[in-house]
């Protein structure tokens, strides 16, 4: 019999199968542990709450509707004893409802509004009401910000190479200023705007200097290329309906490729050498056409007043030249009469002038 009782007993004590009532204790009531899935005795007659009855009444203690249970999630209840959860879900819906309805777009901006992903309108600055995220979303888009791209660099290292119309190469870096006409078309229309902007900035470069000289690449063509690249551009843009408009382009370098530099350097040079002296040969035949073209008016002038007087003319011609002749000269002028018909008067002034003069000594040697 000892060896039975013992395999009836289970870790938790003996059960409760004597007509005794000892409460799921040990065998005789010896205060052994309890079973935990034993319930409680109760009366004959009297069944009490299962488990599952037991763990929904919990529940419902829980989330506020029982008898004395805490609010949702662990809010306390109020003090007319009813839950705060409604409370709280109602306040997260009214600041779900303000945050993604109401929206402020700047001064240079402009919201897009898309219903369930599709373009719907375009909001103009200031407080805009709309429908709750997720089935309306807006997105702000900057219409007045110069955006910059810059194509090529200044730097030695790097060169970005493009061929001109007389088959010469040129080390090529320059800018491109562009800003947002249309922001639906921009978000919508391109995947990349950036990376499509440089593209055909490239693509417009290359045709504009495929059809002109280095020199004018180099120098005195600049500005015509960069009105015609950024009227390409637009035109390019205009086609893929990008919403994109181009404010202009600016040629930061324009040099021959490194390996030719020094060499092009001298060319150019020499180039200016010539052009100086060209410029030097024309500044001087310009003051002889001039002089020439002088002469020529004041000749016509004395023609016009010979053709009025021709003997007053022709002696006054006649004075002028015997001045010119005689005033380099020699001359003795001599009335007839009593007077010597030749008298030397210069010679004998040169004779007086080199005679020294009475009391002159003459130093010579060491005396």
């Amino acid at each position: 019999m000892p060896g039975i009782m013992s395999m009836a007993q289970g870790p938790w004590g003996g059960k409760s199968d004597g007509p005794d009532g000892n409460d799921g204790k040990g065998p005789g009531g010896d205060g052994g542990p309890r079973n935990p899935w034993t319930q409680p005795s109760r009366p004959t007659g009297q069944k009490g709450p299962s488990a599952i009855d037991e763990l929904l009444r919990r529940g419902r203690e829980s989330f506020g509707q029982g008898g004395g249970g805490g609010g949702f999630g662990g809010l306390p209840p109020r003090a007319n004893g009813k839950a705060l959860w409604p409370a709280a879900v109602a306040l997260l819906v009214v600041l779900w409802l303000v945050l993604t309805s109401f929206h402020r777009v700047g001064p240079q901006e402009r919201g897009v509004v898309t219903f369930l992903g599709k373009y719907s309108r375009t909001l103009s600055p200031g407080i805009s009401l709309t429908m709750p995220a997720p089935f309306e979303t807006v997105s702000t888009v900057d219409v007045e910000e110069i955006r910059t791209i810059d194509v090529g660099s200044t730097n030695a290292e790097s060169e970005n190479l493009v061929l001109t119309g007389d088959q010469n190469i040129i080390d090529l870096a320059y800018s491109v200023r562009w800003n947002i006409r249309n922001p639906e078309l921009y978000l919508f229309q391109l995947s990349d705007p950036d990376a499509a902007v440089r593209e055909v900035a490239e693509s417009a470069m290359r045709s504009v200097l495929a059809s002109v000289s280095l020199d004018d690449a180099l120098g005195a063509g600049r500005t015509a290329i960069e009105q015609q690249v950024e009227q390409r551009m637009q035109e390019i843009l205009d086609g893929y309906r990008s919403g994109i408009r181009i404010q202009g382009v600016a040629i930061k370098q324009a040099d021959p490729p490194s390996a030719v530099n020094d060499a092009f350097k001298a060319v150019s040079a020499a180039q200016q050498t010539a052009q100086t002296y060209l410029n030097e040969a024309r500044a001087a035949a310009q003051q002889v056409t001039a002089k020439a073209q002088g002469e020529a008016a004041s000749f016509d002038k004395v023609y016009e007043q010979y053709r009025l007087s021709p003997d007053v003319t022709r002696r006054r011609m006649y004075y002028e030249t015997m001045e010119g002749v005689l005033s380099n000269v020699d001359k003795t002028i001599v009335e007839g009469g009593n007077v010597t018909p030749y008298l030397p008067l210069p010679e004998i002034k040169r004779r007086a002038e080199a005679t020294p003069a009475p009391g002159a000594t003459t130093v010579t040697g060491g005396q």
